[in-house]
């Protein structure tokens, strides 16, 4: 019995100084993934760098020509968007629009600006009956 207890108290010993051996390297191994991060962060920069593109569909509220900014009343609330002269050009207050722009620093900026199409002409179009085609009369029976 005492030869048991001293073989299992010796193999024990050995497994504590063998766990200790691969806790050093562990540990010795650890610094060097550091650098590695630091590579990696800019990398993470990057990525976050292409915005996504958002849309905007409503009516111009309002135009500021000295800070090339527009706002647009849409469904969510009011957005105010820059816009470089030529797309200013193109619209005016009280068009409807459909802007697709990114968010960036908190800020908008416009990618593109369109009027609307008018719904009241598509209405219209919908409302007129389309002309009714006449119906080829059967053949009478012989």
């Amino acid at each position: 019995m005492k030869k048991a207890i001293a073989i299992i108290v010796s193999v024990l010993f050995v497994f504590a100084i063998t766990s200790l051996s691969f806790a050093a390297d562990a540990t010795k191994a650890a610094p060097a993934p550091a650098p590695a991060e630091k590579k990696a962060a800019p990398a993470v920069e990057e990525k976050k760098a292409p915005a996504k593109v958002k849309q905007v569909t409503g009516e111009v509220t309002a135009m500021d020509a000295k800070a090339k900014t527009i706002t647009v009343k849409g469904k969510k609330g009011d957005v105010v968007i820059a816009v470089d002269d030529k797309m200013m050009a193109a619209v005016k207050a009280g068009d409807k629009v459909v802007v697709k722009y990114t968010e960036a620093d908190g800020k908008n900026t416009a990618k593109s600006v369109k009027k609307a199409e008018a719904k009241p002409a598509e209405m219209e179009k919908k409302a007129a009956p389309a002309p009714a085609e006449k119906k080829a009369a059967p053949a009478p029976a012989k």
